[in-house]
């Protein structure tokens, strides 16, 4: 007897490792099916660990099949906390975070089970994909009950990224704060958290902050270029260069590199720009993207489409959709119309990459600034989707340009269908009243400002950006807060009583270059 049930034990280990091995090797949710029936046929389907090998399979992006997980979940009698977690994980990067946070109740209703470092990140990451503070919060006090929050790195960076991207920059920099041992992940995601919704100057002094805490990684590099890039500190930018020059795993980051040309660029430096890009030891799409945004910019459309046909050479790299965008762009700055409207015909058949609005957009504005305003509205009418207020905007630039009151009313009315802020308003009915007083309607010019006046719809006002001495500065027309709002116009007084008293100052002279 003895010897049977040791015979029948011995059968059974081995069914089990030859259905882990199986499982070990699964590649498709055929396979995975047929694993699933072998586990019931040996009683292997209540076993958490072997339940817990199909569901990670399962919970894969690209292989797996979440209903099916949930399916293998609910026939678990007791799961664990690693199937639980391993669910909240897949949910919340399968764009399904209500799932998420269905299975993250479940596991808190469960008294066999208690959440553990690993499993609030990935609630917490549910709650920030769709911005629910409330339920965030919720997560956060649960995080502060369990006494998570002073030693779980990845805890509280899911924490920061949690207010980040719920826009609360305050509870943010509260949470930051209390971190006791900061890491760069976690200066990283503060730097872009005011990079998007604050200002890129913030960002930058934050930035600069973090060398005195913590030694900067690749990513941190990228995002404080990029920061210099959006704000113009083209001498803050100088200086990262150098720091990155000093560290070698710098220099081979392709995304530090993209940053570098993306920087140059936006900062005026487009040489500096192809140097970086040239001394770059491996490329990507981005990084070509970068350069021809750059050539896109200055006005060098030639090179753009040089740049066009060297990545496929010299990278063996099909450009996207974003790369042929700032070619557009490049034919549009510089009034390459032929090259612009091939491009647009030829996207797909040559390149695979089926046009988008950006591109339609960029190509009726090419064909609004060449003064051939009837093509263009013949662009619009015939796009494959709802033309969107860029559209209609470029229209009405071409207008102004050339003084077609018709077109400039058929693109301010569809502007106003479009748009729903006032303050972007103001700029539709200023050019269309600017095209009457052109086409001497007087009388339509007037009503139109009248109009402005009775909806109380105020300009934008205009912002200018200056770096000195390593500082970002940002002026807004108006604006009397500046720190240094009174040395400035003393210094402006000073300036223009010099000006004024100069023996070369000629008045009237001025005056007419003024107004030229």
């Amino acid at each position: 007897m003895t010897g049977l049930l040791s015979s029948c034990s011995n059968r059974s280990n081995q069914a089990w490792k030859r259905c882990l091995a199986l499982a070990h090797r699964c590649s498709t949710m055929q396979q995975l099916k047929a694993i699933h029936a072998l586990f019931i046929v040996h009683g292997f389907h209540r076993n958490n660990y072997a339940i817990s090998k199909l569901i990670s399979f399962c919970a894969l992006p690209v292989s797996g099949s979440l209903s099916y997980a949930s399916l293998l979940f609910h026939q678990t009698q007791s799961p664990n906390s690693f199937i639980y977690n391993t669910l909240i994980r897949a949910y919340s990067r399968a764009s399904l975070p209500l799932l998420a946070l269905d299975y993250f109740r479940l596991m808190l209703c469960d008294h066999n089970v208690v959440p553990d470092q690993h499993t609030f990140p990935f609630a917490l990451a549910a709650c920030a994909s769709i911005s629910w503070v409330p339920a965030g919060k919720q997560i956060h006090s649960c995080v502060l009950k369990n006494g998570l929050a002073s030693f779980s790195n990845h805890v509280q960076t899911a924490l920061v990224r949690l207010y980040v991207e719920c826009v609360d920059l305050d509870g943010a920099q509260n949470v930051f704060d209390e971190i006791q041992k900061k890491d760069a992940i976690q200066w990283n995601v503060l730097i872009n958290g005011y990079l998007r919704w604050v200002s890129a100057s913030e960002a930058l002094n934050i930035f600069r902050n973090m060398f005195s805490d913590v030694k900067p990684d690749e990513f941190c590099i990228a995002t404080g270029l990029t920061a210099c890039a959006h704000s113009g500190a083209l001498q803050q930018g100088i200086w990262i260069h150098e720091y990155i020059k000093k560290r070698d795993a710098f220099t081979e980051d392709v995304f530090v590199g993209t940053a570098l040309v993306d920087m140059y660029a936006k900062c005026g430096c487009i040489d500096k720009a192809v140097e970086a890009f040239r001394c770059m030891p491996k490329r990507n799409v981005f990084s070509w993207a970068a350069m021809i945004g750059g050539y896109a910019v200055h006005g060098f459309a030639k090179e753009a489409l040089h740049c066009l046909e060297k990545m496929q050479e010299e990278d063996e790299l099909m450009p996207d959709g974003v790369v042929l965008l700032g070619v557009l762009t490049a034919c549009k700055h510089a009034g390459l119309l032929e090259e612009g409207l091939f491009l647009l015909n030829h996207m797909e058949s040559k390149y695979g990459v089926v046009p988008k609005h950006e591109h339609y957009s960029c190509t009726v504005d090419l064909l609004c600034r060449a003064g051939r305003l009837d093509e263009a509205l013949k662009l619009i009418r015939r796009m494959p989707m709802k033309p969107l207020a860029s559209v209609w905007g470029s229209l009405l630039s071409g207008c102004s340009m050339r003084g077609n009151v018709e077109l400039a009313e058929l693109a301010v009315e569809e502007l106003l269908q479009l748009e729903q802020d006032a303050l972007e308003e103001d700029g539709a009915y200023v050019q269309l009243s600017n095209i009457y007083l052109g086409a001497r309607r007087s009388e339509d010019a007037q009503r139109i400002r009248r109009l402005i006046g009775d909806m109380g719809i105020k300009k934008t006002p205009g912002c200018s950006v200056i770096e000195v001495n390593g500082e970002v500065n940002e002026f807004v027309a108006g604006d009397v807060v500046h720190p240094l709002c009174l040395e400035i116009h003393e210094m402006l007084d000073l300036l223009s009583t010099h000006i004024i008293h100069h023996p070369l100052y000629n008045r009237s002279k001025c005056l007419h270059a003024f107004t030229r």
